[in-house]
């Protein structure tokens, strides 16, 4: 970028993470000149009556005449944001309106964000004081720390061998370090992972894809749509290996923090090579030596969630997003980014080929690749011996019912534990029961904060009926004992969530074990990983939510229950039913998986419904084809482009008039030769109050996206400007994926 002339000051235009679209000019520290080197370098600069972090987005002339103040600090000897990242950045500020001072900061890990210097990525070993090779002998022979002491008596042993080689090392370690015998010591990191386990012969669905892949060479992205257990993981694996052969870094998204655990051991096992995660379970520290590896170049693989994406990748080869289609790549807060999304936008500017997995792939994603922007990779049969499970279409009308469970269903669960088998009980619904009613008066427990005289919000039952939870702003309180309008003791639970089902199915079959597994019981780390590990092969039950839809390999799982399939049939989420048929095929996918059949129940009392229909009689391909041709008729994306504003604010009034303002705005900033676009609103959203606030928005709908984001460049400017913008809080969301 070149600088201002020979008499113009130069200044650095800085990017702050605060809300307003708009770089700040400072001077340059003392000793410092504004060149075009500066560029991408962290600057820490006086902000009001604070200091603050940014990042040093262009050169150039002061944009006032009024004195300048000058920048503190430049903490960074090489600029953190250069060359495609960097542009990938600034590409996603104006894909999404959003303030490039926020995307540099969403970009960071928290400690690179606050201004801490990059750190030292180098690995940790333990080694023998003085005292320690002197004392070690009178250590109890049989305890971990005499054999820990004896390891470390040749030398320093690093951290990672240390866990392959002696279970419990690292209390033993603080054993030694407390009687001042060893002590932990920084050591020059080493590319060490265990040699290379070999893997199955690939099946010739999968090498087609491999070499597919392997062929791609610059930019390509490709969807690889395989059923479920037909072994999409083989083919990551080796086109990553194929990658690091060429001396390339890989990266890997995954959905959820749940399958990290067990990503990261399988791909340790196979690559030969350190594997680094990547994921909000992390340290703070723990993130930044990640992304500091990263950007050294030294992290050759890197598997992580939804904010892996913005990982530098100096020496790119390989981009993987797996389950593509989940919703949780989708950013709900702050920057509000898909992380599929900018894969492929950083895969295009680093040449590299993006692959694409999933059993259910979304329908933009099949879109695309009906149209061919994307290749086309298909995995038809499971792998190995593995059959497809059978699937039965249970109708409940008329039946009686325990804890939401027909009786045929329970004796269905009794007779495959009966058998060795496992059983998932799946509710996506987490608590004891979603609402508490009075059954003399009708009074029901609803949340303060987020019901309206118009529209209620029942507040969920936990732990066994004792207490009461909102699960959309967090507020709790006790159940009460007795009802608060006509004082009757008949309070009772209705409906059933995940805990009702574990308490039934515990005292049904009481001589197997019974795990629930929610994000009440998966909150600490690895949570998920040891509840999985407590089970092991043992005949028992599975009680769980979507968490456990999502790419788990359990092998000796045979039937899958699905309790309340209706919920997702009848909804006014365009949505909804593909939301629907993803989860029933990936969650009917984890049964049968190894060679035992599996059998999977849903549970519904509408049969006789299209979406059942379409699954059962022509799969996933069949329901997709349906949905596009009435997403087309009715103009829904893949064929409209969307963006979403959103207004919050104490008083309905005040988020209605930003969004009346907001339009006219939009309204004004139209062109005439440009291609239509609709303004839906405002309208009351779906949930109409949250956490207090009452809740608005505005939709604008367009054939065109180039339209879309052209009539929100025009009008942007004039929304930040109005002041209604002042006395709420709103959001621009582009290609939102819950209309909420």
């Amino acid at each position: 970028m070149p600088g201002p002339g020979p008499d113009i000051p130069a200044c650095l235009q800085v990017a702050l993470p605060v809300p307003l679209p708009r770089l700040f000019d400072y001077l340059p520290p003392e000793s410092e000149r504004a060149t075009p080197a500066l560029v991408g370098h962290r600057v820490r600069v006086p902000f009001g009556n604070r200091e603050l972090v940014g990042v040093v987005a262009g050169i150039g002339p002061p944009g006032t005449d009024a004195g300048l103040r000058r920048a503190s600090a430049l903490p960074d000897a090489e600029p953190l944001f250069a060359g495609e990242l960097l542009d990938s950045l600034r590409w996603l500020a104006r894909y999404t309106h959003a303030p490039l001072g926020e995307v540099f900061a969403t970009a960071l890990p928290a400690p690179l964000r606050a201004g801490e210097p990059l750190p030292d990525t180098h690995a940790w070993a333990w080694t023998l004081t003085e005292a320690g090779a002197t004392g070690r002998d009178g250590l109890r022979k049989a305890g971990r720390p005499h054999r820990l002491a004896a390891l470390l008596a040749a030398g320093p042993v690093d951290e990672d061998r240390l866990e392959h080689e002696l279970d419990g090392w690292r209390e033993a370690a603080r054993a030694l370090a407390r009687r001042g015998y060893a002590e932990r010591i920084a050591v020059p990191a080493v590319a060490r992972a265990p040699a290379p386990a070999p893997g199955p012969e690939p099946n010739p669905e999968q090498r087609e894809a491999i070499d597919a892949i392997a062929r791609a060479g610059g930019f390509a992205p490709l969807l690889l749509e395989g059923v479920t257990g037909s072994g999409k993981t083989e083919v990551y694996l080796h086109a990553i290996a194929d990658c690091l052969a060429r001396g390339r870094q890989a990266l890997v998204l995954v959905p959820e923090i749940g399958l990290t655990p067990q990503t990261l051991a399988r791909f340790r096992a196979r690559l030969g090579v350190p594997v680094h995660a990547l994921h909000s379970g992390l340290a703070d520290g723990e993130r930044a030596r990640v992304w500091a590896a990263a950007w050294r170049g030294e992290a050759r693989v890197i598997v992580g969630t939804r904010s892996a994406v913005f990982i530098p990748l100096p020496e790119a080869g390989l981009i993987v997003v797996d389950e593509e289609h989940d919703a949780s790549y989708k950013q709900q807060d702050g920057i509000r980014y898909h992380a599929r999304d900018f894969a492929l936008v950083r895969g295009k500017a680093l040449g590299v080929p993006v692959l694409l997995g999933s059993a259910t792939p979304s329908l933009e994603t099949l879109h695309n690749a009906q149209a061919g922007r994307y290749a086309h990779l298909r995995l038809r049969r499971r792998a190995g011996e593995a059959r497809p499970p059978a699937v039965r279409v249970l109708d409940v009308r008329k039946r009686p019912l325990q804890a939401g469970l027909a009786p045929e269903t329970l004796e269905a669960i009794g007779a495959a534990l009966r058998d060795g088998g496992q059983v998932l009980v799946f509710k996506n619904r987490r608590g004891y029961a979603p609402v508490l009613l009075c059954h003399d008066c009708g009074w029901s427990a609803q949340c303060p904060r987020c019901s309206t005289p118009a529209q209620s919000t029942p507040l969920t039952v936990h732990a066994g009926g004792g207490r009461l939870l909102c699960h959309h702003c967090g507020h709790r309180q006790a159940k009460p004992l007795a009802c608060p309008d006509c004082a009757s003791l008949a309070l009772q639970p209705q409906g059933i969530g995940t805990e009702r089902l574990e308490e039934l199915l515990a005292e049904r079959f009481a001589g197997w074990p019974v795990l629930r597994i929610d994000r009440g019981t998966t909150q600490r780390r690895d949570g998920l990983a040891r509840l999985l590990a407590e089970l092991g092969d043992r005949p028992g039950i599975l009680v769980g939510t979507q968490i456990l839809a999502k790419g788990h390999d359990l092998p000796n799982l045979t039937r899958v229950v699905v309790v309340g399939v209706d919920e997702g049939l009848f909804s006014s989420d365009f949505r909804a039913g593909e939301k629907l048929a993803q989860q029933l095929i990936q969650v009917a996918g984890r049964a049968g998986r190894a060679q035992r059949a599996g059998e999977v129940w849903w549970q519904t009392h509408h049969p006789e419904h299209r979406l059942l229909h379409d699954l059962i009689n022509g799969g996933y391909d069949s329901f997709a084809r349906d949905e596009l041709a009435q997403r087309e008729a009715a103009g829904f994306p893949p064929f409209a482009h969307l963006a979403l504003l959103r207004a919050e604010a104490q008083q309905a009034e005040a988020a209605t008039a930003f969004l009346r303002a907001a339009k006219a705005a939009l309204l004004d900033a139209a062109d005439p030769a440009a291609p239509a676009l609709d303004l839906h609103g405002p309208l009351t959203a779906p949930m109409p109050r949250r956490a207090g606030l009452y809740r608005m928005q505005l939709l604008l709908s367009s054939p065109s996206r180039p339209a879309l984001h052209a009539r929100l460049d025009a009008a942007l400017p004039a929304i930040h400007a109005l002041p209604e913008a002042r006395r709420t809080r709103w959001s621009l969301d582009v290609d939102p994926v819950d209309l909420y």
